[in-house]
């Protein structure tokens, strides 16, 4: 069964990705899938660390950013990823790529505003397996679909050194996972049976967010940020759909099907509290470091029936930073670029084979800034392993490429002249 297959060391047989796809891990299979967003590149590429309040992009982590915008901005970005599957005694590659996230950010006085969408969460698998014996066995699993994010926030500077701000999200999407299995016949392949599982998700959760800054000297500046998201409460209305099947020339056709009842479910996300400082020169160099909290024990997988793993409470680590050698260089462009590092570490909170599956990943990152403009292509290298190929799991080496366009520009400016 499809519960199994993390597990399995049969189940990377074959593994392929459609690109649409937002990710290619049989991990996906449980709870809402890949939790795949990880912030803007910018911010991404410094190891997921949201201290530094910036002027000109929007940050869609910490809503109380938003009020140190000075120009309006919008935001793009899409990754490119490679993936190597291992196990004990198989091994199988993936490659996708998908939009990260779509915002812009308008500022206004003390108040900052953004609206935009995050594809939150990613479904995507296409695994093979062939039992051997006297009649094999093939079996194929698929996932595809995720959760959507479209919000809107708002940021207040309270004070000089302090910001605050808060967000609200609507949430809504499909996944469909689907089991095949089949014997080969001599002129066509045989009967086989189909397991089609779907749910439409949808609810709404909220984020806080405070930020503080202040001047130690002359030079260099203090960075303080906290942010907030308390639990809420996913709604799933599931079905299942169970079918005879006749494959011919891969071609799959429907012999009897039967609509099986099955509860609709409710799924927790997770409440979670980030907690970060940073010490630097604003416009030279910045370093810092960032704890988030989940309470991921509160997760559960969509359908009642599906066991295999269970969730912990999880804790992730970011340590990163910036340098600009010159960024009023007239004579290198090389000397304005933002050049980013950073490292992450967590504990996803995903709990197979009694074994915690964690993620740790090192980062590189580039900020390109357009001539005659405050706009900034930025261009971030992600390296990192997930998982193990030991205890009967799966081991992920990925690299990802991801590239996020920044424009920002005053687009609300009074007229001199009529």
């Amino acid at each position: 069964m499809i519960k199994k297959m993390a597990a399995s060391l049969c189940l990377l047989l074959s593994l392929t990705t459609l690109a649409q796809e937002g990710t290619s891990s049989p991990y996906s299979f449980y709870g809402i899938g890949d939790i795949k967003f990880k912030g803007a590149v910018d911010t991404r590429t410094m190891g997921g660390l949201n201290v530094f309040s910036d002027s000109i992009h929007i940050n869609l982590q910490n809503p109380a950013h938003l009020a140190s915008l000075k120009l309006t901005a919008f935001s793009v970005g899409a990754t490119y990823a490679t993936t190597k599957f291992q196990t004990e005694t198989d091994e199988g590659k993936a490659r996708r790529t998908s939009l990260d996230y779509l915002a812009v950010g308008i500022p206004a006085g003390k108040l900052g505003f953004s609206l935009g969408l995050v594809p939150y969460s990613s479904v995507g698998y296409k695994i093979q397996e062939l039992t051997e014996g006297d009649s094999p066995v093939y079996s194929r699993y698929t996932g595809v679909g995720g959760v959507n994010k479209v919000f809107t926030g708002i940021g207040y500077q309270l004070t000089k050194k302090i910001n605050i701000g808060a967000d609200i999200q609507y949430n809504f999407g499909t996944i469909e996972t689907q089991n095949l299995r089949y014997q080969t016949g001599v002129d066509l392949v045989e009967n086989g049976t189909r397991e089609k599982n779907e749910s439409d998700i949808q609810g709404f959760n909220v984020d806080f967010g405070a930020t503080y800054q202040t001047k130690v000297n002359s030079k260099h500046t203090f960075f303080g940020s906290l942010a907030y998201t308390p639990e809420s409460t996913l709604r799933l209305n599931n079905s299942r759909n169970i079918a005879v099947v006749l494959i011919t020339s891969g071609t799959t056709s429907v012999v009897e099907s039967q609509d099986i009842d099955v509860a609709d479910t409710e799924i927790k996300l997770p409440s979670k509290l980030a907690i970060g400082t940073g010490y630097g020169e604003v416009k030279k160099w910045l370093v810092g470091g960032e704890v988030t909290l989940i309470n991921n024990s509160v997760m559960s997988n969509r359908f009642v029936d599906i066991d295999g793993a269970t969730f912990e409470n999880s804790v992730r680590y970011s340590l990163g930073g910036y340098y600009i050698p010159n960024y009023n260089s007239y004579s290198s462009y090389f000397k304005k670029i933002t050049y980013r590092a950073g490292l992450r570490y967590e504990n996803t909170g995903l709990v197979i084979q009694n074994k915690s599956i964690t993620d740790f990943a090192a980062t590189l990152g580039f900020g390109l800034p357009l001539s005659g403009t405050f706009s900034k292509i930025n261009i971030g290298l992600e390296m990192g392993k997930r998982g193990t190929q030991y205890y009967n799991l799966v081991e992920e080496n990925y690299f990802n490429i991801s590239v996020g366009l920044s424009f920002s520009d005053k687009w609300f400016v009074k007229r001199k002249f009529d």
